[in-house]
């Protein structure tokens, strides 16, 4: 067997343990966790977790709130050579069920508020809030002192939405994600002295990936919050608590919105970051009027890669707001056409990647593998401009997929939902700017008789998870459709977004 070299994502917090045992890691509510706690809290859940009858490989799903149990599950996992299976805490039904099911998850951390949506028969271990939880049984569980994992073992499955109705596993090994967590730390200067706030879904591999984990690993003290509460974060940004902050253009056009914005001291803040959807300009330089000494750091990338590509850094935004910037250091990329040749720079075409921080494929998914992995390059599915300076620009999707609020939802997935009302004769949906969600699930319907839109949205939820659903509905005579029928949703989108 190949020897460790501790590459690994617990040998992350294991080495920040040992470094500075008695600094204060992470916050929550009214616990505190040094680092030497939370790394032998970890190894407790770790024996725990192997004490269950778990074996190195097998999946285990997490279902759950944003807490310092979610964090001490994960970590968990990583260190007993388990593989984590984050869930979307939104997700119900059907969607919930196949995903627990394709993983192959043989145990799913619940918080209990949530645990009674997982499918019959799927063994559920709570993480919190209950007498038999993971917390509540660390004083009694095992070390675990066992082997450690190989950096080229799978840590994590992280489900990504495509174009069709059912979601793909990115197998993630610790090797890929410490090579991601060090491109995070370099390109978005984070360090030992920061304060940041942790108030984004930790199932999200943006906050768990581009944050949360490298900020342990360089030693800062993390606040970790249920959800992005503008009173709570505007409290601690005023007390000088936090100092640095996370989000999607959802939450900062809301915090932007709120009528203590433009009051509350917010001096204290001086690291904003924002990604996984765009943000719109205007937004951008209303929050930068608002805050000039603040320094901005535009995220992009997708799970696949970890999730982190590229950053447009604080001093690189003029002249280029709308720019995703330039690749971050363990990050190769180009712009190509269909056949997989290279562009002009300036020409638009598909973005590829080829890095260490590249998951392995899809879990149980061949052919859907062959197809994103191409020639030694993996294939974004995003249509992207690049200039001569390096700079990235995404101007299209290749695929179907709305970016609502920062959550990617399969066009098809919602037009399959809407096409089983009878009123339904056609349907396309397309994602359309949004002052609140920048990308609104919208469907074009061609309808069959009488119907309306608060019909079909409430036919949409019946059928989906909640914020799959269509947040309108727009009725059509007919679909514009190319030659060969197929339905042409651009022009949807331009003739909509007027």
């Amino acid at each position: 067997m190949t020897p460790g070299h501790g590459s690994t994502v617990d040998g992350v917090l294991r080495r920040s343990a040992r470094r500075t045992p008695a600094r204060t890691a992470v916050e929550y509510a009214d616990r505190t966790w040094t680092y030497d706690e939370l790394d032998a809290a970890v190894s407790r859940a770790a024996g725990l977790l192997l004490a269950e009858g778990l074996s190195p490989g097998d999946r285990v799903g997490a279902f759950g709130h944003n807490s310092d149990a979610y964090l001490i599950g994960f970590l968990a996992c990583a260190r007993a050579g388990l593989v984590h299976v984050p869930i979307n805490q939104n997700l119900t039904g059907d969607d919930l069920a196949y995903l627990v099911r394709q993983s192959g998850s043989s145990l799913v951390l619940a918080d209990p508020d949530l645990a009674e949506r997982l499918p019959d028969g799927v063994p559920a271990l709570p993480l919190r809030e209950s007498d038999d939880s993971l917390l509540a049984r660390l004083d009694g569980a095992p070390v675990h002192d066992g082997p450690e994992p190989r950096s080229e073992d799978l840590v994590q499955l992280l489900y990504t939405s495509g174009t069709t109705a059912l979601p793909k596993g990115a197998m993630m090994t610790h090797r890929a994600l410490v090579h991601e967590y060090l491109s995070a730390i370099t390109a978005l200067d984070l360090a030992a002295g920061d304060r940041p706030v942790h108030a984004l879904p930790l199932y999200h591999s943006a906050q768990m990936h581009v944050f949360l984990m490298p900020y342990l690993a360089v030693g800062a003290t993390s606040i970790v919050l249920d959800a992005p509460d503008g009173d709570r974060l505007f409290d601690l940004i005023e007390s000088g608590r936090a100092d640095s902050f996370f989000a999607p253009p959802t939450v900062w056009i809301g915090l932007s919105n709120r009528p203590d914005f433009a009051t509350r001291d917010l001096s204290g803040l001086r690291k904003a970051y924002y990604g996984a959807s765009i943000m719109p300009v205007p937004v951008l330089e209303r929050l930068k009027e608002r805050l000039p000494d603040l320094a901005f750091y535009n995220c992009f990338g997708q799970s696949e890669i970890g999730p982190l590509a590229t950053v447009l850094g604080p001093d690189e935004h003029e002249g280029r707001m709308d720019s995703c910037g330039r690749t971050v250091l363990f990050v190769d990329a180009r712009v190509v056409d269909e056949d997989g040749k290279d562009v002009p720079d300036g020409t638009p075409g598909e973005i590829v990647y080829r890095s260490p921080q590249l998951c392995e494929g899809y879990w149980d998914k061949p052919e859907e593998t062959a197809r994103a992995f191409r020639d030694g390059w993996f294939r974004s599915g995003d249509l992207a401009v690049r200039d001569s300076d390096g700079y990235f620009t995404i101007v299209d999707r290749v695929k179907d997929v709305i970016n609502s609020g920062g959550v990617l939802v399969a066009s098809r997935q919602v037009e399959d939902a809407l096409y089983t009302h009878e009123a339904v004769a056609e349907v396309a949906v397309i994602g359309l700017p949004d002052d609140r969600w920048v990308e609104a699930v919208t469907a074009v319907v061609v309808p069959r008789g009488e119907v309306t839109e608060e019909e079909l949205i409430a036919h949409a939820r019946e059928k989906l998870s909640p914020f799959k659903a269509p947040k309108r509905v727009l009725f059509v005579e007919e679909l514009p459709r190319n030659a060969s029928g197929k339905i042409l949703k651009r022009e949807l989108r331009d003739r909509f977004s007027r």
